[in-house]
């Protein structure tokens, strides 16, 4: 199977809010947003440009969109991406929909991990 990327536009933040927290005011879904929920914490991904000072983030992530969509029971398709990043030592942060996955990086790293994709065999679209 051929696999293929997709850069998101944009710059992205990765925040944490305490567990039990309601959906933040200045969240505002558009584009590429992520939210998760768990007994520890609410986790946020979404633009930069949304979250405010003071919001514990990690900000200037990069977001690949991997080309789907993907059957649920289709095994491997993560790891084909996540291995050279891996092997690179780039850090991550992964999210999966039911149609297809994502994968940040932090933007000082972005053309790395795409020099890393490309060699393992993966290619980019525009």
């Amino acid at each position: 199977m051929e696999l293929s990327l997709k850069v998101v536009p944009g710059s992205f933040a990765v925040c944490r809010l305490p567990a039990g927290s309601e959906m933040p005011h200045w969240f505002h879904p558009g584009g590429f947003a992520s939210v998760s929920w768990s007994d520890q914490e609410l986790s946020l991904a979404c633009d930069e440009t949304l979250v405010p000072e003071g919001v514990q983030c990690e900000r200037e992530w990069s977001c690949l969109m991997l080309q789907g969509p993907f059957p649920l029971h289709l095994t491997g398709v993560l790891l084909r991406v996540l291995q050279p990043l891996a092997a690179a030592n780039l850090g991550i942060f992964a999210v999966s929909t039911f149609d297809t996955d994502y994968v940040l990086v932090k933007t000082r790293s972005l053309e790395k991990a795409r020099q890393a994709l490309l060699a393992s065999g993966l290619s980019f679209i525009d």
